[in-house]
């Protein structure tokens, strides 16, 4: 099931690894393998980044950064295939995107020249674009009354889903809100009536989806191929400033 109608799908240029995912989604589909396997498999690649980057094994990072993004993918498109969302999966998913978005950053400082407190900001940046763009395009599924597991506000934990145990539901929650609330709150502060906007153009969706996690980590993919990885850092930083741009756009004229 799409996310979206087919007139509102626009181009996500960071979902250049839906294809591969959903192929082996597919192939996942009558197996034991879940989503949460999924979740700890690009874990375990995103790990392998890490070290291949601590190595200086660049082509080796810039690929298993690839992988990560299309595991990512995978997981929630193995969800839907065999119909067992989750809040647990959800949270799950977020919680390990921003702790490997750290420590991608946190090796990358380590093999340059750049200071502690640039990469920090360099992961504050990150995380307010990929944070913006998420604000943005669950509105808009929410429109559509799309995915059930993403919520505009996390404001308070959700029901558990059939099978899972609120219990385990309210710990996720409330791990995701410790590491996720600042950038929330920051990006509803900028744009609070967002929600209350037209809907989204499709080009205007596509140039904010380079806000996204996939996007990233391909920027960081190429770098690291071509030797550029002193760049990273500073990339992200001025990039960032395009969020107040992609604000005003809309506030202005969405």
């Amino acid at each position: 099931m799409p996310k979206l109608p087919e007139k509102y799908q626009f181009l996500d240029l960071s979902d250049y690894g839906r294809a591969p995912a959903k192929w082996l989604a597919t192939r996942l589909k009558y197996t034991p393998v879940t989503a949460i396997h999924m979740t700890t498999a690009f874990i375990v690649a995103g790990v392998v980044a890490i070290a291949c980057i601590l190595n200086e094994q660049r082509l080796l990072a810039a690929l298993f950064l690839i992988l990560k993004s299309v595991l990512d993918a995978a997981d929630g498109e193995l969800a839907r295939i065999k119909n067992q969302p989750s809040y647990i999966g959800r949270y799950y998913d977020s919680i390990a995107d921003i702790i490997l978005n750290f420590f991608f950053l946190l090796s990358i400082w380590h093999i340059t020249d750049s200071t502690f407190y640039y990469m920090l900001l360099a992961f504050i940046g990150i995380q307010l674009q990929g944070t913006l763009y998420n604000y943005y395009y669950v509105i808009l599924r929410n429109t559509f009354h799309g995915d059930k597991t993403s919520r505009i506000f996390e404001n308070s934990a959700p029901v558990a889903l059939k099978g899972e145990s609120q219990r385990v539901v309210n710990i996720f929650f409330h791990s995701y809100n410790c590491l996720y609330i600042a950038f929330d709150k920051a990006i509803y502060y900028l744009d609070p009536k967002a929600r209350f906007s037209r809907l989204f153009p499709n080009w205007f969706m596509t140039l904010l989806s380079t806000f996204g996690l996939g996007f990233q980590l391909l920027i960081m993919s190429i770098f690291l191929i071509f030797h550029w990885e002193e760049h990273i850092i500073p990339f992200f930083i001025g990039y960032s400033t395009f969020i107040f741009i992609f604000i005003t756009i809309r506030r202005t004229f969405l």
